[in-house]
């Protein structure tokens, strides 16, 4: 019995003390490595990077300190090649229509939300990399004036008009059927 409790003590110790290694490898690791990035930081920096890759891509590569609304407006409609959104040209029999019945050839593109969104993280990563905000060009009014173009387009094409959405007001049911809601002021 008492060779027992003192195997049962060894244990104890060692599974005490394997335990605090452990605990301190893990902290040394904390240390060590940064915490992992949020899944928009992730996304900023991927977008980041692939800007900066267009950017030397081009014939002659543009320095990022060179690099104006245009160049923006460019890579903006370079990305269209890779969207997914159908968007109907004018001719096109389901232009207007907001669920098409057939297929038609009209071109797949960014959507306005992906671009507008895209564009927020650019600009936050141009000036989290150094730029300054009178001379970002994420910021300039070119690259607004397109994004407000390709949504209203692009909800043309639907056949369904953006309109911004207004906060909802709360309305008061009535537990009897003779009176009316009337919303809350």
């Amino acid at each position: 019995m008492s060779s027992n409790k003192g195997k049962e003590v060894a244990e104890g110790s060692s599974s005490r003390s394997s335990t605090i290694a452990t605990a301190a490898v893990a902290a040394a690791s904390d240390q060590q490595s940064p915490a992992p990035l949020s899944r928009y930081e992730s996304q900023k920096r991927r977008d980041w990077n692939t800007f900066g890759q267009y950017l030397r891509n081009q014939r002659p590569p543009v320095a990022l300190s060179q690099c104006n609304s245009n160049h923006v407006l460019d890579f903006l409609r370079y990305l269209d090649q890779f969207g997914k959104t159908k968007v109907h040209l004018q001719g096109c029999v389901f232009f207007g229509q907001p669920e098409p019945p057939g297929p038609c050839s009209c071109p797949l593109k960014q959507a306005w939300g992906s671009l507008d969104a895209l564009i927020g993280r650019l600009r936050a990563a141009y000036e989290e990399n150094g730029g300054l905000p009178e001379t970002n060009p994420f910021a300039s009014g070119a690259i607004r004036i397109y994004l407000r173009e390709v949504r209203d387009s692009q909800a043309k094409a639907r056949g369904i008009p953006y309109k911004k959405k207004k906060k909802k007001r709360m309305t008061v049911k009535a537990t009897n059927d003779h009176s009316s809601n009337y919303p809350m002021q």
